[in-house]
């Protein structure tokens, strides 16, 4: 068994396409109209026909269910929430967090109101952690990774 890949059931896929290429930057790499597949490994899928796969009435698919989310990793996260402010009409979960272990993150929906994540990659919060001065054995215990996974990362 292999996990292939995540699928968002949207209303409109035209908008959809548009907010994944426009604020990620994603390109489509399958397009059956109805159903839309990016590089970044997961598909769009149009409502209407989704409601069809599965016998159900389209009423019966609903969003903002906030049990899930689709998680991006940004090198450059304060470049990227400048970005976003270029997108008035995004719904923002919450600005930029911090966790106690370093990881900085932002969440917002995306037209459907699918939650989105963006965060730092871990090798980039060991990094930045590096560069305040700390030591590696201090990253360590902060990010809670084994200290050979913290060198691997500076």
């Amino acid at each position: 068994m292999k996990f292939e890949a995540a699928m968002l059931v949207v209303d409109d896929i035209n908008r959809s396409r548009a907010f994944y290429c426009d604020v990620f930057g994603l390109e489509v790499v399958m397009d059956f109209g109805e159903n839309i597949t990016f590089d970044a490994g997961f598909s769009l899928q149009d409502k209407a026909l989704w409601a069809k796969f599965i016998d159900a009435e389209e009423t019966a698919i609903v969003y903002r269910g906030n049990d899930m989310e689709m998680y991006f990793e940004e090198a450059q996260l304060d470049k990227f929430v400048e970005h976003l402010k270029t997108f008035a009409d995004i719904e923002y979960l919450h600005g930029v967090k911090e966790y106690p272990w370093g990881q900085r993150v932002i969440r917002f929906y995306d037209p459907d109101y699918h939650i989105i994540e963006v965060g730092e990659s871990m090798a980039v919060v060991c990094q930045r952690f590096h560069s305040q001065g700390m030591t590696i054995d201090e990253i360590a215990e902060r990010t809670m990774f084994p200290v050979e996974a913290v060198k691997s990362f500076l």
